[in-house]
């Protein structure tokens, strides 16, 4: 009886410690659980806060992207020999040896200088006549020379008069009292600028170089207008913009973008803008303004904008027309349209991905692979800035020094990247996969010396859109939004080939015809043209007479 009750008793307790072996198993699977979701939570909460201080410094940030690693007690990924030398060594070499460092001001530019570009009237302050004898022995002084005493910086402002043109009319005394239709001869017009209005050359070129290059809008124009006198609706002004580019701008348009197809190398970049009536389209939708412009060949820059509803693809594939050269672009999918083309990826916005991934405060800390990664882009934009520097336009020997200065820091970054692991949905990861996607065309460029290393070149010339962007807001039609793209071409265009570009358009709009031109013909009209120039150094002297 005692032995079945011994046994009965090991049984109940058997049976318990299994019971408590499953229930310690399974607080260990909550416990666990309870862990993973707890990292789970901490990595969501670190991710957030890692997008919060991304937005914060997108929001609050400096603009800039200028950096420097180079920090004293900071080591540098590049200075590996300075970092593997006796320390104490280095002491007593310093301790020898004391290195002083002059800093060179830059010095200030003479007035001479700042406004080489503008004539200079003599203004002479003379001795009025009755003092013009000697105060011991009355003697008539004699004129012995000049003094410069100062220099003054005079604005003229701007004007408007209105012309009336009459014909002289002119008969023959002798013929008209035979006759009973007189011999008379009337003084022929010239060509009137627009068949109705009073507007002419030079005051649409105003309205346009106030809008596109100043960033006006066109009702601050119209209010401008009325503190000199002159009475015009924004509605008209708008109308002069797109009336004159359909008539005079458009067809060298196409003659540009003709040149921009021949060229080898092409850039291209896309902003947003906002059109209230396209048809099919609430005001709200975004629509696109598109920038193609040439390379940095060493040939003259064009610069052309194109206005599209949409982002897509085939845009670029439309105005590029089969283009077949290297076409530099950021990592956008829509330019895999262009099948011919060879794309080269920008170097700057890998930068980016790298900089948005290094925690707030952290930038120096040379232990996270995002600093890691950013230096070794950084690292390859001063080769490309010394490169550059020394060889400018000789392409086979900046293409040469690419491939022996660049390339071993290229591998160094592609090992790097072959370490990195990034956690899901955190910044680093977002840019290890913006470069993996983009690994192939984030070399292309040393295929070629004329091919660019970043795509900034047309970044900056998105700046113009977006400046107007700010100030007008929208294009209220698509007809005005394909007119911005016209004059924002010729206007750029003209601004990188040094001109003065409202007498460009003034100029454009004086002399070009309405009738269509043979391609030899537009050749007097681009703004590398020689004459081109002379004519409006002419016509800045002409302002300064009148």
């Amino acid at each position: 009886m005692a032995r079945n009750s011994l046994e009965s008793r090991l049984m109940e307790q058997s049976d318990m410690i299994m019971q408590l072996n499953k229930m310690i198993l399974s607080l260990q699977q909550t416990i666990e659980g309870f862990n993973a979701k707890e990292a789970a939570m901490l990595q969501e909460i670190q991710t957030l806060k890692e997008q919060n201080d991304y937005l914060t410094k997108k929001l609050f940030g400096k603009s800039s992207e200028k950096n420097s690693w180079d920090m004293d007690g900071q080591l540098n990924l590049f200075n590996e020999a300075e970092q593997e030398q006796d320390t104490a060594l280095l002491e007593e070499e310093q301790e020898e040896t004391k290195t002083v460092t002059f800093t060179v001001k830059k010095g200030r530019s003479a007035d001479k200088d700042r406004y080489a570009g503008l004539p200079v009237e003599k203004k002479y302050l003379d001795v009025p006549e009755g003092e013009r004898f000697c105060p011991d022995c009355e003697s008539p002084l004699l004129e012995i020379g000049e003094t410069f005493v100062r220099r003054e910086l005079k604005f003229k402002p701007a004007s408007f008069k209105v012309v009336e043109y009459y014909s002289k009319n002119y008969k023959c005394p002798k013929c008209s009292p035979n006759l009973k239709t007189p011999v008379i001869v009337q003084g022929k017009d010239g060509r009137a600028h627009m068949l109705h209005g009073m507007a002419s050359a030079s005051t649409v070129a105003w309205v346009m170089y106030q809008k596109y290059v100043n960033a006006m809008p066109l009702y601050r124009i119209e209010r401008d207008f009325k503190q000199y006198g002159v009475n015009i609706t924004r509605a008209t002004l708008a109308n002069w913009v797109i009336q004159n580019t359909d008539r005079f701008f458009s067809p060298l348009y196409d003659y540009l973008h003709k040149l921009l197809l021949q060229r080898v190398f092409i850039m291209a970049d896309e902003t947003v803008i906002q059109v209230l009536h396209e048809e099919g389209r609430r005001p709200e939708s975004k629509s696109y303004m598109w920038i193609f412009r040439s390379g940095e060949d060493g040939q003259e820059p064009i610069i052309l904008y194109k206005y599209s509803p949409t982002r897509a693809g085939e845009t670029a594939a439309d105005f590029l027309d089969d283009f077949s050269g290297y076409i530099m672009c950021d990592g956008y999918s829509g330019y895999n349209k262009l099948k011919k083309a060879k794309r080269t990826t920008c170097w700057s916005h890998v930068r980016r991905y790298l900089l948005d991934a290094i925690p707030k405060g952290k930038k120096m800390d040379y232990t996270l692979p995002a600093v890691q990664g950013a230096m070794y882009v950084d690292k390859l934009f001063h080769l490309e800035k010394e490169i550059k520097k020394k060889d400018k336009n000789d392409y086979e020997s900046i293409k040469e020094a690419r491939l022996e200065k660049e390339v071993p820091v290229l591998e160094g970054f592609w090992s790097w990247f072959e370490k990195q692991h990034a956690v899901k949905g955190s910044r680093m990861e977002k840019a290890l996969t913006y470069i993996q996607n983009r690994r192939s065309d984030m070399m292309t460029y040393l295929e070629d010396g004329r091919c660019s290393f970043c795509n900034n070149l047309s970044e900056i010339e998105v700046k113009p859109v977006a400046l107007g962007r700010k100030n007008y807001l929208f294009s209220d039609t698509t007809a005005g939004a394909d007119s911005s793209a016209v004059i924002y071409s010729l206007v750029e265009t003209a601004k990188a080939n040094g001109l003065n570009m409202y007498h460009y358009l003034w100029y454009l709009l004086e002399e070009l015809p309405q009738t269509v031109l043979s391609e030899e013909a537009f050749e007097k009209y681009l703004p590398w043209n020689p004459e081109v120039k002379t004519a409006l150094e002419e016509k800045a002297q002409k302002l300064l007479e009148d």
